[in-house]
């Protein structure tokens, strides 16, 4: 933290795909391309496309830094889902899950913290299979205390199974889905 109270940590991204030799969206000639990644922000699970230089050592599962952009990265841009790589589309669940697993906390505070949308809409009934009943658990399970894990929340509300594969699934139609009229984790180039 610095001292007007702002975190400025690097905002860092996993990798989901390394291009050694370019885009092949690139028509410029092969030698003149930049190595890429496609990654995935790990704060507002924004993809990006990040240039990098010749000597990067880059591999799938690793962590760069994008924002400020770090050695390696040369130039970055915001992509779609469709934008990217095979390789990068199949990586993505593992990604989001490593990103889940290694801020447990952030994503348990989620289920602890989640508040109405509207007066009809809560924003719990926005993840997969939880609808009034369920949320309505959740709701009661939280009043009592905070939720402390994952386990705990499976283990105090009756019915919900595998909560942060809820959220990973979420998170994937987030990022899949242009036309989703609420956004709960991943950030669009027009947010």
């Amino acid at each position: 933290m610095s001292d007007d109270g702002t975190d400025d940590a690097p905002r860092t991204a996993v990798v989901l795909d390394f291009l050694p030799r370019g885009s092949p969206n690139d028509d410029r000639p092969q030698y003149e391309r930049s190595p890429v990644a496609f990654a995935l922000g790990e704060t507002d699970f924004r993809l990006v496309e990040a240039a990098l230089t010749d000597d990067a050592g880059i591999n799938i599962g690793d962590r760069i830094e994008i924002e400020p952009p770090g050695e390696s990265v040369k130039t970055l841009r915001d992509v779609r889902y469709e934008d990217l790589s095979s390789t990068a589309e199949s990586e993505l669940e593992y990604a989001i899950e490593a990103i889940i697993d290694a801020d447990e906390s952030r994503f348990v505070d989620f289920y602890t913290e989640a508040q109405p949308i509207t007066t009809r809409l809560h924003v719990l009934n926005l993840l997969p299979g939880i609808g009034k009943k369920l949320r309505n658990n959740v709701l009661d399970a939280r009043k009592r205390e905070p939720f402390e894990s994952f386990e705990d929340i499976e283990a105090r509300v009756s019915g919900l199974h595998n909560p942060r594969e809820i959220l990973v699934e979420r998170i994937t139609e987030e990022l899949r889905k242009e036309d989703l009229k609420y956004r709960i984790f991943a950030r669009r180039d027009e947010d």
